[in-house]
């Protein structure tokens, strides 16, 4: 699976479809030291000089802005679909997934924890050409992945933080103001915390593959086929290895909807700082 970069735009990318795409994740067998999602519906600071992602006019056009407040599903009215990675505790999962995103151009949203660095380190060098083109963006997920609320103010803004440092010194990009939280716990405490850390958009989903732990293909596909229609945030995890083998499936389904994958920024109009 080592095949030559294609520099789609998204909109090109509905002509891609034919030669294989999809969305989810990747992984391996489960990681003892992974804490078990229970709810799948689903550190120095950075230097002042790292820069935000802020605001374009398009986002105006949607009605929301993705930098105030919870995130949970796109804006009505249009064929866009994001679809975010989370974790990545599988080696060959995430260059699964690398791999996709580089020969097909489908545009994705990955969250990986950089306890995790030896999955995502290897594939730095493909993902950092990806990024700066737009074509996938990386957004916060904490560096360990622990649940939020069981920590103190300080260690929340050191778990962000060293992530968001991790996700600069390794694709050269900020996650900022994108961050989701593990198992997508949070309360008002966690959510104050992340704010003064300049993590202002909190991203949850209104659909997911259910694969945060192994699954069947079968149950992925059912989860596909009710979950990715227009303006969804959909869910996956590159933890187990079942999707590898459904990317073709998922294709089709996305062609037969006209639906486009899109970047968290391309969803609502946020603009990408460049390094």
């Amino acid at each position: 699976m080592r095949c030559p970069a294609h520099g789609l735009n998204r909109r090109s990318f509905l002509g891609m479809l034919g030669l294989g795409l999809a969305t989810t994740v990747a992984g391996c067998a489960t990681n003892p030291d992974r804490p078990t999602n229970t709810t799948d519906p689903t550190a120095a600071p950075p230097p002042s000089s790292d820069p935000v992602a802020t605001p374009s006019p398009s986002s105006r056009k949607h009605g929301q802005t993705a930098q105030a407040g919870k995130v949970t599903r796109g804006p009505a009215g249009t064929h866009d679909i994001a679809l975010t990675v989370d974790d990545g505790y599988c080696d060959d999962c995430v260059a699964g997934y690398v791999d996709f995103a580089r020969r097909t151009g489908i545009h994705l949203t990955f969250s990986p924890n950089g306890t995790y660095a030896h999955a995502w380190a290897p594939q730095a060098a493909t993902l950092r050409p990806l990024v700066e083109r737009g074509q996938v963006q990386i957004m916060n997920h904490t560096f360990s992945h622990p649940d939020l609320r069981k920590l103190n103010d300080h260690q929340i803004e050191g778990e962000l933080d060293r992530n968001e440092q991790w996700v600069n010194s390794t694709f050269g990009t900020t996650t900022r103001p994108y961050y989701r939280p593990p198992f997508g716990f949070h309360n008002p405490r966690v959510d104050a915390v992340a704010t003064r850390s300049g993590f202002t958009s909190m991203v949850l989903w209104n659909g997911s593959y259910s694969d945060s732990e192994a699954i069947t293909p079968e149950f992925l596909m059912d989860q596909a086929r009710k979950y990715l229609t227009p303006g969804t945030i959909m869910l996956g995890h590159a933890n187990h290895p079942t999707v590898l083998g459904l990317f073709g499936q998922i294709q089709d389904l996305l062609k037969e909807r006209a639906l486009v994958p899109v970047t968290l920024d391309e969803m609502f109009g946020t603009d990408r700082p460049r390094r």
